[in-house]
This record gives structure tokens, sequence and C-alpha cells, in this order.
């Protein structure tokens, strides 16, 4: 590929490429191709400049790594059809500019033209939106603004003024165009925007020697024929086909059904759907981002009917206004007979501001939220969390930082401390949990190697875990897990030692084979640094209940309750218990938010009025929350939420009444004279624009409650 290096930093390369010898789809191999080699950190192309903007890892790779990479980048691979083909057509940018600019051209262009011809034009152009306006009125959708535009257009017509009609249908063709533009471009910049989120997945690799390895890379950068690795609590990020491999799969969110199916070798498996239990290999069948590209967009078409209860207020408002609109209009024909004026006044309404404001200011709500890391997969959630009176915490990886450390092994049945905590990384290696990482790093700190020679892993929701080694039957995880269920012995010294933990706020993680404790796992789970300052700045902001509901002991329930100044806490608590807390909550009236984590959470998630997962969260966590936060912005990502979602229903609420005040204004001006049905169409049409402008306007910028929460 023939480049130039335009600009170069240390960690940041712009490079140009000729586009009348690249094509766009030539153009996104070559991203797809650079984005997968180490040290890659971002990899952006903008196909209308022709140019790649990279950054990457100085440790790793260079400037001249980076033109080593693009002189590789030959006909070899990019006049490669099967590659080719595995990689998406790029869409081309819309112009605003271009298409008001050729309206233009076209309306006075027709203008020239011989009369016939000119007539026939206008009975073309001018018929769609007159039968429009007749087909709301056949449906008995009289007052609709439709029925408005076909009303001035057909008086002019009747009055034999074709120009002002032919005037009037352009500068409305004009306003829809700009609506169409100005709705798809918050439409596509909120799709761009969660897409930008770089989802990883496990990609199967082999290397120079042929040994397999798996590489974590962006979801956009898979192509036809990639296999990827997907796991317990993992959502599937592609459709395609199992190789090897067998689990349990979820698949109610493409087919319904209640129940987890089994899938093997063979099998066809769906983007979206979650891994169970198990373990899969599965080859991509169809483009990699092209399933998340609909994923995105599914769900922004999904929030639309989420709507928050302003923007429904300001379409029902809108529509009860057009009654008035013809109320006002038949009074100026009765004293005045002036039909230029009944024109005028028909030629403004309330309808297409507030039905195109309210969605542009939900949708940049929106974007702006994904600018800030926050996902949220529909209005109506940003209004619930602004409502809420009560937040129910989750503890581990949620108020507290997500790296709890192992602090202290008690080993027993005269095993060392190495031999039980290689037992248990072994185990906990396989889930996501981040006192499972706690063990898992403990046993790298230490150089434990902990090969897999037990047998297939049993997860036991908001328990443990459960195998079999050497014939022996293994279990991991809470006492009640341990000695309640699975019966295992009680050592006389336990008391001691959960006191002890109890005193240091510490979990207590249990190891036992068959029926007798072979270690305990003492692990300290510090609280976020910005726990305390979050939960003062939400009982500020109205929220008049903070509760934290935890799976862990009394001491470290405490503990993190002390830190953190939280207003309730409940220990032990299983997965129900706090299903339960939320819906005895609702029950007595309060609004409530959960934010949680695990797998364990989601069933408490689901039943909040707004479930809010961290960033980091298990996969099957963030498809049940409402709203997903940044993992690097921690908690300040729930009190950015509830910002935006009041300074949203306020902005919702100062455009209705702006529209209602501009809009009363021009049609008075056309009562009176002052404008022509042409000049009052214009207005209308910018005071419209001028309102959707206003909607993208940022919510959490300049603002200095919103510089406290950074």
């Amino acid at each position: 590929m023939d480049f130039t290096v335009k600009h170069s930093l240390p960690g940041r390369i712009r490079i140009r490429y000729d586009k009348s010898r690249i094509t766009r789809r030539q153009a996104a191999l070559a991203h797809s191709l650079l984005s997968v080699q180490d040290g890659m950190t971002s990899v952006g192309v903008n196909y209308t400049t022709g140019s790649f903007l990279i950054y990457y890892d100085v440790k790793i790779l260079s400037e001249k790594h980076i033109r080593s990479y693009f002189l590789a980048l030959s006909d070899k691979y990019l006049k490669n059809q099967e590659m080719l083909a595995a990689v998406e057509e790029p869409e081309q940018t819309e112009s605003l500019l271009f298409d008001l600019a050729f309206m233009t051209v076209m309306h006075y262009f027709k203008q020239l033209l011989p009369l016939p011809l000119r007539i026939a034009l206008r009975v073309w152009s001018l018929g769609p939106r007159i039968l429009k306006g007749v087909g709301q009125m056949a449906s008995g959708n009289v007052f609709k603004s439709e029925v408005l535009d076909a009303a001035a257009i057909s008086m002019a017509l009747i009055t034999g003024d074709t120009r002002t009609a032919s005037n009037i249908n352009f500068l409305l063709n004009i306003g829809d165009t700009i609506e169409d533009f100005t709705k798809k471009k918050s439409y596509s910049d909120l799709a761009n925007r969660l897409l930008s989120q770089n989802d990883q997945v496990q990609l199967v690799v082999k290397n120079d020697g042929g040994k397999v390895t798996e590489k974590s890379v962006p979801l956009y950068v898979l192509k036809k024929g990639d296999v990827v690795a997907v796991r317990t609590g993992n959502v599937i990020p592609v459709d395609g086909n199992v190789l090897r491999g067998e689990a349990l799969v979820n698949q109610a969110s493409i087919t319904g059904e209640p129940l987890a199916v089994e899938k093997r070798e063979g099998s066809s498996v769906f983007a979206g759907t979650i891994v169970q239990e198990g373990e899969l290999f599965v080859e991509v069948r169809a483009v990699g981002s092209q399933t998340k590209v609909q994923n995105i967009l599914s769900m922004i078409d999904n929030s639309q009917s989420l709507k928050v209860s302003s923007q429904v207020r300001s379409e029902h408002l809108a529509d009860s206004l057009v009654k008035y609109n013809f109320l006002l209009s038949l009074a100026v024909f009765l004293f005045t007979r002036n039909l230029t004026k009944v024109m005028a006044t028909l030629m403004v309404d309330y309808s297409c501001a507030m039905k195109l404001a309210s969605p542009i200011a939900v949708l940049s709500a929106m974007k702006e939220a994904a600018e800030n890391g926050i996902i949220v997969k529909g209005g109506k959630f940003l209004e619930d969390a602004s409502l809420a009176d009560t937040v129910v915490f989750d503890k581990t990886g949620t108020l507290t930082a997500a790296a709890p450390s192992l602090s202290r092994i008690i080993a027993f049945e005269e095993r060392s401390e190495n031999d039980v905590l290689a037992i248990a990384a072994c185990l906990e290696e396989h889930f996501a949990h981040p006192i499972a990482r706690a063990i898992v790093k403990a046993a790298s700190d230490r150089g434990i190697l902990h090969p897999e020679e037990h047998a297939k892993v049993e997860y036991i929701l908001a328990h443990g875990i459960a195998t079999r080694l050497h014939g022996k039957r293994l279990v991991i995880g809470s006492r009640h897990f341990v000695f309640d269920d699975e019966k295992v012995f009680v050592p006389s010294e336990l008391e001691k030692i959960q006191k002890e933990a109890l005193e240091n706020g510490e979990s207590l993680l249990y190891l036992a084979e068959e029926n007798n404790l072979i270690g305990i796992f003492a692990v300290n789970d510090p609280v976020r640094k910005d726990a305390v300052k979050v939960i003062e700045k939400l009982h500020r902001s109205g929220i008049k209940n903070c509760v934290m509901i935890t799976g862990d002991d009394e001491g470290a329930a405490r503990s993190a309750a002390r830190v953190t100044k939280i207003d309730h806490y409940i220990s032990r608590a299983l997965p129900e218990d706090k299903f339960n807390y939320i819906e005895e909550q609702k029950k007595l009236g309060h609004k409530v938010i959960m934010i949680g984590d695990g797998i364990n959470d989601a069933p408490a998630l689901a039943a909040a009025d707004t479930g809010i997962a961290m960033g980091d969260c298990a996969d099957i966590t963030g498809e049940t929350a409402d709203i997903i936060l940044s993992s690097e912005d921690g908690l300040e990502g729930l009190y950015k939420t509830r910002l935006l979602g009041s300074r949203l229903m306020k902005k919702i609420d100062m455009n209705n009444r702006g529209i209602v005040a501009v809009n009363t204004t021009f049609m008075l001006m056309g009562v009176f004279g002052i404008i022509s049905p042409s000049i009052a169409a214009i207005l209308h049409n910018a005071s419209t624009v001028a309102f959707s402008v206003n909607a993208t306007k940022g919510l959490l910028e300049d603002k200095k409650e919103a510089k406290s929460a950074v």
C-alpha cells in the first residue's frame, strides 16, 4: 500500500493513503488486519479523507513497526477476494448541504420549464403531500400536522396561487429533509458511540510454530472464518458454527426459550445468546461487526419505545394543539376573510418541533452517556434513575474496588498453603468473579502452576464450585454451601478463624475434599475510593436510602458499611434476598435502583425500576441491566447517570415551553399580516431546526456540579 506519514508522536501516528488506488472495502480490510496486531491500542480509518489514525503501545511497537505493517499490505491481501468478502462495505456519508443545494436548484429550474411540463411537475410534487393529509383525515386523524400542511397548500391552489403552493411545498420539503437528517445523525452518532466501546472477544490464533493460542481483540475486527472461544457467563459475540466444545446456551434473547439448550460440535449459535455453562469454540459465519451493529441498532430501536414521560407528554401536547391551529385559522377567516392570513396561521404548528426535539434530546443524552462510558438502553431508564429514592448496592465488585487480594491461607489435613492454593486456583480460573481473580492472582504471584486435572467444573449460583479430582469430590465456596449444603466436617478451630475474619473485615472462602475441609482463604476487598463521595452526592440529589446487600459474612459487610457510611446493610444474602428486598421496597412506593456486577445480581437487576451494571460485570449481568457504567469511571458513573436523567427532563420541558411561545408568536404575526405564508413556513422550519439543535447540546458540559462528579 502506498502511504504517507502525515503526523507522528510516540504512541500515535496518522497515515494518509491514496484514495484513487485503494477502495473503501480495501481500506476496511486493512483496518481489520492492522487492528489484530500486537501492541495496537486503537486503529481508526477515515474513508472520506483517506487516512488512518493509529494509537499503539510504545513498549511493543514503534513508528518503524507501523510503517512495516503498511508496507506489508500488498495486493496479496488487498486484492484477495475471499478476504475482501469477509469485511463490510463502509457506508457513504450523507451530505445535508448537497441535498439542500440540489433541492433548491431543482425547485428554481422547474420554473424555467414550459408551462405544461411545469404544471405536471407541480401536480407530481404537491399531490403526495395533499394525499397524505387526506389519508390522515380518512383514518380519523383530523388534528395532525400533515392535515394542516395539506390544507395550506390546497387553499393556495383553490385561490389560483400555484406559485405560493409550490413555494410552501418546497419549504416543507426543506424542513422534512433537515429533520430527517438531524434525526438520522443523532441515531447514527449514538450507534457509532456505542460501537466504539470496542467489546473484547477471545480470538483463537495459530502462531508461526503452529501452536494454538488465544488473543483478546475488539469485536469489530472479526472476519468470516475466524474462531472465537466463549465460556461460562459470556455472551456469544457472533453468528457461527461450533467447531468443538460443549455448553448449555441460553437463547431466550433470540428464540424466547426459557431453558438453556445443549450445543456441541456442528451446532449453530447466534450472537446475543449466553453460555450458561461450558465452553465453545465458534467459527464466525457472519462478519463479526454485523451482529454487533444489529444488536446496537435493535437496542436503539427498542429505546424509542422506552420513552421518557416528558417525551410522551410532548407528543400528546403536540397533537392536542393542532385543533387550536384549525380553530384559530377558522376565526381568522370568519373575521378577516383574508385567505393569505389563514394560510399563514396554517403554516405554523407545534407538532414538528415537539415531536423532533424531544426524541433528539433523548438520543443526545444517550450519546453523551456513551461518551462518558455509560451505555443506556432507553431514555425511560435515565428518567427512572433521576426519580429514584432508593439505591441498592451489591458489595463485591460494586462498592468495593473489584480487586480483592488474598490476605492469608489456613491449610488443614496436613496440606501446605501452596498445595491448597494450587487446587483453588485451578477451579477458580474458569470464572470472572473478583474473588476468583484474587485466588488466581495469588497463585501466579507465588509462581504456582495449577494444571487442569479435574473433571468438568459445575458452578452453583451464589454458592460455589464443585468438581471431581482423582476420583474425589472437590467443593469451594461460601460457608453455607460447604458446611450446610455439602455437610463438610466442621473443624474445632473454625469458630476462632471466623471470629478473627469478622474483626478484620475479611471474607472467607472454604475448600473441601470429600467431607473434609482442606483450606480456608481469607480475602480482603477494599472499598472503592470514590464510594463515600458518591454516596454523599446521591443523598444530596434526593436519594433517601442507600442499602448494601451482600452474600459476604457479617464482618466484611459491617466493615464496608462503616467505611462508606451507607444507610443500611444486609449480610449473608442470597440472590433471592436481593430480589425480595427490591420487590418489598417497590410495594412500599419507592423507586429503586439496583447496581451490581455478578451473575447472581441478574434477578435483582431485572426486578429494580432501573438495573445498573458495573463496567467490568459478567456478560449476563450486562444483558439484564438497563444501564451499564464505565469500568474506568467506577461509581461516579452512577451519579452522572442520575444527573443526566434530571437534566434531560428539564431540557425537554423547557424546549416545549419555548416551542409553544415561539410558534404562538409566529401565528399572531400571521394573523396581523406581519408575515406571509412563505415567511411563516421559513420561520417555523427555522425554529424547529433551532430547537432540535438546542436539544443536542450537552447536559454535563460547563456545569459546576458535573465537574465535581468527574
